[in-house]
């Protein structure tokens, strides 16, 4: 099956969710939230992750996760990272009760494509100072493809994790996760990247991009928001409208896509220096806000 043919699959199977210019969304992707051991890359940025996730939660966004959240490569189970992330994980759950939480699976946890296999280790969780099971995501489903579509103009804005242009990672993905978790993790704690990720392989992240672009151009300049290649992309409108949030690993940074007011933006959270010395972080507005009107086709 060819990557158009995937891309044509999430998007007939997607999940449609109703927005308006009151909406308000944030999108992360590639968090790969580890164990919080050498192999981590999300336990660098995990501090500013979880402030830039308490501020959306506090503004009423609902966040929507296009895939990699948990690196179920390098781990073998959700309970290791649970136990790792665990404030991270009772804030989504926060989200979650309140109806604000969607997520994605990408190549990296692409288990949870598995609604058993998601209702076994994410429904639930042990909490030892009780000695209980706890609920956590309880009746959350993983998907594969959302759509969201605007309740007055239609338009439609379509959120997939990207892997789906990236042969390896999407029919090879155990392939991929038997080497990583084998090799490369240990590999990785003396600074040897995984030559399989389109993140480190520049040649094959542009190819996954314009896969993607020519899917797009196929589709009438259907708006698109994706992951998976950890580069940011913000087009101009009159553009091909294909956007990447980049991810949550990037040295000393996080980004991410946000939608308010009917307007798109690019952002970054990252730790600043203030002029006593003191640190803090904080929010840059890298491209935008863009109208979403404007990206709509005739």
């Amino acid at each position: 099956m060819s990557s158009s043919k995937r891309l044509d699959r999430a998007y007939k199977n997607a999940v449609t969710i109703p927005f308006d210019e009151d909406s308000k969304f944030i999108f992360f992707s590639d968090c790969h939230r580890g164990d919080n051991s050498f192999a981590d890359d999300f336990a660098n940025n995990r501090n500013i992750y979880f402030h830039a996730l308490n501020h959306y939660y506090r503004e009423g966004f609902t966040y929507i996760e296009l895939g990699d959240g948990d690196e179920l490569w390098e781990n073998i189970s959700f309970e290791a990272i649970f136990e790792a992330h665990k404030n991270v994980y009772q804030l989504l759950k926060r989200f979650h009760l309140e109806k604000r939480l969607h997520m994605l699976w990408g190549n990296h946890d692409m288990v949870y494509r598995d609604s058993e296999y998601v209702d076994k280790h994410l429904s639930h969780y042990f909490e030892p100072i009780d000695g209980s099971d706890k609920e956590l995501f309880e009746g959350i489903t993983y998907h594969e493809a959302l759509i969201l579509k605007h309740t007055k103009t239609g338009q439609e804005l379509f959120c997939v994790h990207g892997h789906q242009a990236d042969w390896w990672n999407y029919v090879c993905w155990r392939i991929g996760r038997f080497l990583v978790r084998i090799l490369w993790k240990p590999l990785q704690v003396v600074g040897i990247a995984d030559p399989t990720s389109p993140a480190k392989n520049y040649k094959e992240l542009i190819r996954i991009e314009k896969r993607i672009k020519r899917w797009i151009l196929k589709k009438d300049l259907l708006v698109t928001l994706a992951g998976h290649t950890h580069r940011p992309r913000f087009p101009e409108p009159g553009q091909i409208p294909f956007f990447n949030d980049g991810s949550c690993v990037h040295p000393r940074s996080i980004t991410g896509i946000e939608i308010l007011n009917g307007e798109v933006s690019l952002i970054k959270w990252h730790i600043d220096t203030k002029p006593d010395g003191t640190l803090q972080i904080v929010r840059v507005l890298l491209e935008g806000p863009e109208k979403l009107a404007d990206y709509q086709t005739e």
